[in-house]
């Protein structure tokens, strides 16, 4: 190809101009690596649609908006599921071996990191805003 011009058309139907090989490799890593599975488009009410815009960070899409959405979704949901898995092998740890923690006890340990942060906040100086 060397410094040949190669015009051709991408995925998305646009001409993309291509005036060396190098450029040529960049674009088709960039093409390979493009997303290419789509999130199914979901019918909303127009009033939530509207909600949806007025939301949008500068120069944000909607698609990116979605995207985002969904990704911190998918995290969340892996985070509850890691928690569920960690809970219940507690659970089966404590049954085999016996050694249980009384409730109360860790509610009473909880209530006092939560006294001490207070009392560390208290102790904070006084901004004025």
């Amino acid at each position: 190809m060397g410094a040949d011009i190669v015009n051709r058309i991408d995925k998305i139907g646009m001409v993309r101009r291509v005036d060396s090989w190098l450029d040529h490799v960049a674009q088709l890593r960039y093409l390979v690596a493009m997303k290419s599975a789509c999130i199914p488009s979901v019918p909303v009410e127009p009033e939530f649609l509207t909600e949806i815009e007025a939301v949008l960070a500068d120069g944000e899409s909607l698609a990116e908006f979605v995207e985002a959405a969904v990704r911190a979704g998918v995290e969340r949901r892996c985070l509850q599921a890691d928690f569920i898995a960690r809970g219940l092998r507690s659970r089966d740890e404590a049954k085999r071996t016996g050694a249980y923690i009384d409730a109360d006890d860790v509610v009473a340990g909880l209530q006092s990191k939560l006294d001490d942060a207070r009392d560390r906040l208290s102790k904070l100086p006084k901004t004025h805003e």
